[in-house]
């Protein structure tokens, strides 16, 4: 994601795979998790810091670390797609769920056009208004 927001030339779909993110590694106890899927998921959002956005310890009487909810993790990563990728543009993801409702991935879409954001956030508009995602 990096290199695409500093390359300043282009515009993004991104498919957020939080089902898979809560399968493999979001877990309620981190330590149990596979070091192959944390490095997995380390190498998908380009370093570490999901840790913090996934695990939270202030309400925690002995700090333990307690899983966040999956649009904190989302909005996490919106803004790193802003701050650190740089892309000027990010509307809020549209959650993409399965039959029961819940969701499976949050589609992204970063640019550093506005025309094209305001294009991409009209169509996510639309299809929360419709009560499709």
């Amino acid at each position: 994601m990096y290199t695409a927001g500093q390359m300043k030339s282009i515009e993004i779909f991104l498919n957020f795979p939080v089902m898979d993110m809560n399968m493999n590694v979001l877990w309620d106890n981190p330590e149990k998790v596979d070091p192959q899927q944390a490095a997995r998921m380390t190498a998908f959002w380009g370093d570490e810091s999901w840790k913090q956005a996934a695990y939270d310890t202030t309400l925690n009487l002995f700090a333990f670390p307690e899983k966040t909810d999956n649009e904190v993790v989302a909005r996490a990563f919106q803004d790193r797609l802003k701050k650190v990728a740089g892309f000027s543009y990010v509307p809020d993801p549209m959650p993409m769920r399965n039959r029961k409702g819940a969701t499976v991935y949050y589609l992204f879409f970063a640019s550093r056009n506005p025309v094209a954001k305001d294009i991409v956030t009209y169509i996510f508009d639309k299809y929360r208004r419709r009560g499709v995602a």
